[in-house]
């Protein structure tokens, strides 16, 4: 009964709307002493004396029926039930309107009223029909043209008729005059997109011209799903549609760059490999090593006819310039493969949009699950992980240590190492005694050491110092107001083996120092890789000597001395190399390698580095792992008589 209740409905509302092809007859004009009566009503209404007006506006429709005053008499009812929440009468009374024989100047007003009071009903289809009667009505104004489309995506939204709702808004924005109020409803209709259309109704808006202005950024919208999801035919059709749909526009210009890099997918120049590195700022040093042997393993420097070129873009460190560097070195230099880059904030963009255009790339950072970004991406450097396992084991296990303290820099290359440290101590059944971070730009380090040793807050040892201030007053011969304690009257609480301060040489030097200023001696430094670098030894003060380090085989093993690597190295820049270019020589060499025997497209150079084995590099053999991971045998290191070699045990290492 239900259905057949709301089809009955249904179908009055259809009445209604073959009603209005019919033509009316005009009603007849009411005397002034009526109009007048009318007009007396309306301002009752006003009043708020709803109750005495329904009943006079009754009684005027049944005394001059057929007139102009009855049929407003008839709209005034249907906005005081309407008021009242009664949408039942009011429908009907705004219905009579509707369906009357008689023109009315108000016909208009009675259609969107009956319009809401079917919204307010919860009869949705019919209130929808109906409303889109008023908008068949010529020379509407813009407000109108507002006021019905807001209640038809009310209707459509509560239907769940998404896409209609959608095309409600669009005319909503094309019927505003004022640009203020246009623009309201765009955002409004562009936020309905981003928040309420599924991906197959995204699809249809997509393919439509009846959706205006929302269709461009739709288009945009799938087409960069597609781009991401390697769909690249789908995704060049939707970005070469706008350009169609709004040439000139951001999001013209914005897909015209997705477009040259579709293009640019299938345009390989096998002999040119691209390289991101950082070239200015605080890495510099770490990229222009890591240039160097990248040339030189290219065989680009040192006399050698190469074939090989290389383009090589400065990241600056900065995340944003990475990722257009990738862009522009696929789009223009058409790169067979990437290397890149160096530091965690830049390596994981070069990665990820290598990975998204489809171009191998092999990065040098410890970012951790750097290669689970793509099937693309490989990495040719130790990982945080491998270095902090092989450091902890062999402190615990070969040097007997069993505490341990942690004083890192406040950047995520400190963090994550801290992190690991920290998890791999108590994985082995060690303590963590104490723990201290410090800012990445720390100049002086007498706070964050003093904190580590206890001897920066005197109220948690306030017994202590108080002890201590009287024996120190007991044994001065003389007590004036010059006379005051010194700032180490408490002793340093070394309660820890070791310390693990994972930052650069630079920042270890100044660690060092401001260690045995506060009396913390007699203990091991632990890091990583990053301080197998002959400039430890400059820096760095007594408490260098027999620190602990890890990385891959060095360049002070007598087997790389006698390479043609080190030798050319030498020859060319007048100095040793360090490990940052052997581990580019070696990527460089074997980018060369496959390319030289037959691997000249991107998906080749791809799959020869996942089934790479035994590759001779100058850090030993190298394998690539079925998570794309290149690994080589890892060293512990130490500084020995001021110098770096493998660390052999404790029986050598003799604490000062």
């Amino acid at each position: 009964m239900k259905l057949f209740f709301r089809t009955a409905l249904f179908a009055s509302s259809l009445l209604v709307l073959s009603c209005a092809i019919v033509s009316k007859k005009e009603p007849q004009r009411a005397s002034p002493n009526v109009k007048s009566e009318l007009a007396k009503i309306e301002i009752e209404i006003a009043a708020g004396a709803p109750k005495k007006a329904i009943v006079r506006l009754n009684k005027l429709i049944a005394q001059h029926p057929g007139t102009d005053v009855s049929v407003d008499a008839e709209v005034s009812l249907g906005q005081i039930y309407y008021q009242q929440a009664n949408y039942n009468e009011s429908y009907k009374h705004y219905l009579s309107v509707v369906n009357s024989e008689y023109n009315s100047a108000r016909e208009l007003e009675a259609v969107i009223g009956a319009s809401r009071s079917l919204y307010k009903l919860g009869r949705y289809d019919e209130a929808l029909n109906l409303s889109q009667k008023a908008l068949h009505y010529t020379g509407l104004a813009a407000a109108t043209k507002i006021e019905v489309h807001s209640l038809r995506y009310n209707i459509q939204w509560q239907m769940g008729d998404r896409l209609d709702a959608l095309k409600s808004l669009v005319l909503l924005a094309e019927s505003a005059e004022e640009p203020a109020q246009r623009e309201k409803f765009r955002i409004r209709a562009a936020d309905f997109v981003e928040s309420s259309l599924k991906e197959s109704e995204l699809s249809t808006v997509a393919q439509s011209s009846e959706y205006g202005f929302v269709r461009a950024p739709v288009l945009y919208r799938v087409g960069l799903a597609s781009f991401e999801q390697h769909e690249y035919a789908r995704a060049e059709n939707y970005f070469r549609e706008i350009q169609t749909v709004a040439p000139g526009s951001d999001l013209a210009i914005t897909s015209k760059n997705y477009l040259d890099q579709i293009t640019a997918r299938q345009r390989v120049a096998p002999f040119t490999v691209g390289a991101v590195l950082p070239l200015s700022g605080k890495y510099s040093g770490l990229g222009q090593k890591t240039l160097r042997g990248l040339e030189l393993g290219l065989g680009i420097v040192g006399g050698n006819n190469s074939d090989f070129k290389l383009a090589v873009i400065d990241s600056e460190g900065n995340p944003d310039v990475a990722r257009r560097a990738v862009e522009r070195l696929v789009i223009e230099d058409s790169v067979v493969a990437i290397v890149g880059d160096l530091i965690s904030k830049t390596a994981e963009p070069v990665a990820q949009k290598a990975n998204e255009l489809g171009v191998p790339v092999i990065g040098l950072s410890q970012k951790s699950r750097l290669t689970a970004l793509g099937d693309n991406v490989f990495r040719n450097a130790l990982t945080s992980q491998a270095i902090v396992s092989e450091l902890v084991q062999t402190a615990i296990e070969k040097y007997g240590m069993t505490k341990f303290a942690i004083l890192y820099p406040n950047d995520p290359y400190g963090i994550e190492y801290a992190n690991l440290f920290w998890d791999e101590v108590l994985a082995h059944g060690a303590q963590i005694t104490a723990a201290q971070i410090y800012s990445s730009e720390e100049k002086d380090f007498s706070g964050p050491i003093s904190r580590l040793v206890g001897t920066y807050y005197l109220e948690d040892r306030v017994d202590e110092y108080t002890n201590r201030l009287k024996d120190w007053y007991g044994q001065q011969k003389v007590i004036t107001s010059r006379v005051t304690p010194p700032n180490d009257l408490l002793p340093p609480i070394v309660d820890f083996d070791a310390v693990f301060i994972p930052d650069g040489v630079k920042a270890l030097g100044q660690i060092a120092s401001m260690l045995k200023f506060h009396d913390v001696d007699k203990i091991h430094l632990l890091g990583t890789n990053l301080w197998n670098n002959p400039a430890i030894v400059e820096r760095g003060t007594s408490l260098i000597e027999d620190s602990l380090f890890v990385d891959a085989k060095t360049i002070v093993d007598n087997s790389i001395q006698k390479t043609r690597f080190y030798q050319d190295f030498k020859n060319i820049y007048n100095e040793e190399p360090s490990v940052f270019e052997a581990q580019a020589y070696d990527t460089a060499l074997i980018l060369k390698d496959l390319v030289s025997r037959g691997a000249r497209s991107r998906v080749a150079v791809r799959d020869s580095l996942s089934k790479l084995r035994q590759f001779q590099g100058i850090v030993g053999d190298i394998n690539v792992t079925d998570e794309r991971e290149f690994t080589r045998a890892l060293t512990v290191l130490t500084v020995k008589s001021g110098k770096i070699q493998a660390a052999t045990g404790p029986e050598s290492q003799k604490i000062q």
